[in-house]
């Protein structure tokens, strides 16, 4: 028989692999759909080019809060020990 554990730490695996490519989707789109563009059209957020200001601060900002609710509602808290058994 297969330790549970196993089965809740691959859907673990497998969640956080997803946000890994939600953050580089992130971070990509806007810094190669902003970034494209000449350098004398781009705009500014508080003097970042935007690309760079959404891609990175505004990007950083959205993924803690994803990973925090990620965490609260899909991440369990189970025993790492082998619950007593002796070796």
């Amino acid at each position: 028989m297969q330790d549970p554990r196993f089965k809740v730490a691959n859907r673990e695996a497998l969640i956080g692999i997803a946000l890994v490519l939600i953050n580089f989707a992130i971070w990509f789109g806007f810094a190669y759909g902003l970034g494209s563009k000449d350098p004398a059209e781009y705009s500014y957020i508080f003097g970042f080019p935007a690309w760079f200001f959404y891609s990175c601060f505004a990007g950083t900002i959205f993924m803690i809060v994803l990973i925090w609710i990620t965490i609260k509602l899909f991440f369990k808290n189970i025993p790492f020990d082998d619950g007593g058994e002796e070796q």
